[in-house]
């Protein structure tokens, strides 16, 4: 992260510079793709003006503080800004997790190849409808088709389960 503090109407102290730059490192706890900020300290009469811009990936916030006090406006544009990116966590991460939980009926199964190295690759990705049935059912069901496992919505618990073969008599029921 790239701190550019500029300096208006008063010559910018040691002092300030790096309360300002503590106080920036605050915002990375929220949010760690922040590119840059850049803050704008000014001295109009009596009155300390604190301009904060922020850019973060696909995002620019703006925040602003007027305070009779330089470390009060400071601090104040700083907790503005802390909210903000808060939001803006927030925002993205639902946004993610809303796109995995919007359609319940699919489940994905990775199948993983290891090789002589301790690293697992992704075989292959397979995206299957969930069907909502009773452990009954689905056993009926798993034994008429030659798959290695049956995935399905559980009837009771409304989860997604997994049948798998131990043999041509047993099943192990895998319930997250």
């Amino acid at each position: 992260m790239q701190i550019t503090i500029t300096a208006r109407h008063f010559d910018l102290t040691k002092a300030i510079r790096t309360y300002v730059e503590e106080a920036c490192e605050k915002l990375t706890r929220y949010f760690d793709q922040i590119i840059n900020v850049h803050l704008t300290l000014t001295l109009e009469n009596s009155r300390n003006v604190v301009d904060m811009s922020l850019h973060a990936s696909k995002f620019n916030l703006q925040s602003q503080s007027v305070q009779m006090d330089m470390y009060l406006a400071i601090d104040e544009a700083i907790e503005n800004m802390e909210t903000q990116v808060k939001k803006l966590k927030d925002k993205v991460t639902d946004h993610q997790k809303r796109r995995i939980k919007e359609d319940e009926t699919f489940a994905y199964a990775n199948l993983y190849e290891s090789g002589s190295e301790k690293t697992k690759k992704v075989v292959r990705t397979k995206r299957l409808v969930a069907e909502t049935l009773t452990v009954s059912e689905a056993i009926d069901q798993f034994a008429e088709i030659d798959e290695e496992y049956f995935v399905f919505r559980n009837l009771e618990s409304d989860r997604i389960n997994v049948l798998v073969k131990k043999n041509n008599e047993f099943y192990n029921l895998i319930e997250p």
